[in-house]
């Protein structure tokens, strides 16, 4: 039995996009990832990047939405892509998904206790009323919610931050060994967040549920992330303990991107934004070089000859995937650092 929970090897994903003048291109959305998340404990592993990253790109291939171009998704030993319907089936209730719309994934035309009826018959959880009510009850009081405040009303009726933690209960009530989260807080107000990271944290501590957490927010990253991946234009820019890797940043995309961040200090002008102009020529070719290189202040002429590999920062998980460090031993794919 593996001692790994999931593990993704190389994986790489290709769409074929039709260009002006009918010309056809390929874009790279993903590039060689490497990632492993063990069965214990419970971590939640943090993807960030902007947008067009290639973070939601990884979710769906995780989730089983698309299909790699190249490369391996193993769950529990299992490679997926070799799996057979009743493989394919554990999967997809041992590997839960909450995503970003909070409203988008409910039918307005249904209470909210159809969403657990759906799972609660599909996954045969449950053989009369009684049993039903007890198992909504316990899930809904998992993420501080009572059954007879929402299980009768409808979406509309209740606010984005229920609906979220709605979505948790029901991810929760299949007994998942991982949650993969697309940016769940990111449609909910500032106040609700704090709840929804909560779920997340008591989820991962109390039951044991491993969660890939998808976000932008660096802010929401450091305070629930064990391990964080930052991505840039379908690579990895830079990977570690969390804390490590915001409050050190290395790689000069990621020094870029923490500085963008406000300190909450009245007495510290906050510039603005970095300016990084859409610019992805370097997507096109899987030998592109870094793809970086367009906004590098750091850059070299080593950097177009191929993608720099990821060098060790430190002796625990810190790695950087730039020319900066090639003194640095380069790091081993698919260890397990944590």
């Amino acid at each position: 039995m593996s001692e790994m929970l999931l593990e993704i090897r190389n994986a790489t994903k290709v769409y074929k996009q039709r260009g002006t003048g009918g010309a056809k291109r390929e874009v790279i959305a993903l590039q060689n990832f490497n990632l492993s998340i063990p069965k214990k404990p419970a971590s939640i592993i943090t993807i960030a990047g902007e947008s067009g990253s290639g973070k939601t790109t990884l979710a769906q291939l995780v989730l089983g939405f698309t299909r790699l171009t190249s490369g391996q998704i193993i769950f529990d030993g299992q490679d997926i892509s070799s799996a057979d319907a009743q493989q394919i089936k554990d999967y997809r209730r041992q590997v839960q998904a909450v995503f970003q719309d909070p409203f988008g994934v409910y039918n307005p035309f249904y209470r909210v206790e159809h969403v657990f009826n759906t799972v609660i018959t599909n996954f045969k959880l449950a053989s009369n009323p009684q049993s039903r009510r007890a198992l909504c009850e316990k899930a809904l009081n998992i993420v501080g919610l009572r059954g007879e405040d929402v299980l009768r009303k409808y979406p509309h009726q209740l606010s984005g931050g229920q609906r979220q933690r709605i979505m948790m209960a029901r991810a929760y009530m299949i007994s998942p060994k991982l949650i993969v989260a697309d940016e769940p807080v990111s449609m909910v107000d500032a106040s609700l967040r704090a709840s929804i990271l909560d779920v997340m944290i008591r989820l991962k501590e109390e039951i044991g549920i491993s969660f890939l957490y998808i976000t932008h927010d660096l802010s929401t990253a450091y305070q629930i992330g064990d391990q964080i991946f930052i991505l840039y234009q379908g690579t990895i820019a830079e990977k570690g303990n969390t804390i490590h890797v915001i409050d050190e940043p290395r790689h000069p995309y990621v020094q870029l991107l923490v500085d963008s961040v406000p300190v909450p200090d009245p007495d510290v002008k906050w510039e603005g934004e970095i300016n990084l102009p859409s610019d992805e020529e370097m997507r096109t070719s899987v030998n592109s070089g870094c793809r970086f290189y367009p906004r590098c202040p750091s850059r070299m002429d080593r950097c177009l000859t191929a993608q720099p590999p990821l060098y060790k920062i430190d002796e625990v998980d810190h790695q950087a995937s730039c020319y900066l460090y090639d003194e640095n031993e380069v790091a081993v794919l698919n260890n397990n650092s944590r």
